[in-house]
């Protein structure tokens, strides 16, 4: 029984299961922001200057509505006025309002498509049973024909 156990002890030690581990470090940031962070520290530089790279990258949940963006907003009924609508606003809100806005969108022209269906099948009961738009057509011909005809004489005397 003791050696049993003393094999799993070494088995531990062996794989390491006995030893303390390192903390896992996180990798290196990349991209401008870290070339902005890494290049200027905040002790370097005055509180307003603002570099390029900085100019560049736009921290998460900044972010500038434009006028159709804060009628959007409205529309889908996050704000009520323009004059509540804050001048920094986080991505997320602006796309749940313009998915709600494309959802309202679609319900109108659902019901619009439906309304002109609608329309047409009306229109079509209405109109006699020899009016098609072959015969229209086969008429407003007829009459440009004429009035060609008459033109072309016209030109000739």
């Amino acid at each position: 029984m003791l050696a049993a156990a003393g094999s799993r002890a070494c088995l531990g030690r062996l794989l390491g299961e006995g030893q303390r581990r390192a903390p896992l470090l996180r990798p290196a940031a990349r991209g401008i922001a870290a070339t902005a962070a890494s290049s200027s520290s905040a002790h370097n530089r005055s509180p307003g200057a603002i570099s390029s790279a900085e100019k560049m990258y736009k921290a998460p949940g900044s972010y500038k509505p434009s006028n159709f963006d804060k009628k959007i907003l409205m529309w889908t009924g996050r704000f009520k006025t323009e004059e509540e609508i804050p001048s920094r606003i986080p991505p997320e809100m602006l796309d749940i309002a313009r998915n709600k806005a494309r959802v309202k969108a679609c319900y109108l022209m659902i019901g619009l498509t439906i309304i002109a269906c609608f329309a047409v099948i009306a229109s079509a009961r209405r109109a006699e049973h020899h009016e098609s738009l072959t015969s229209w057509n086969l008429a407003k011909k007829a009459k440009w024909r004429e009035e060609a005809a008459t033109s072309a004489e016209f030109k000739t005397k």
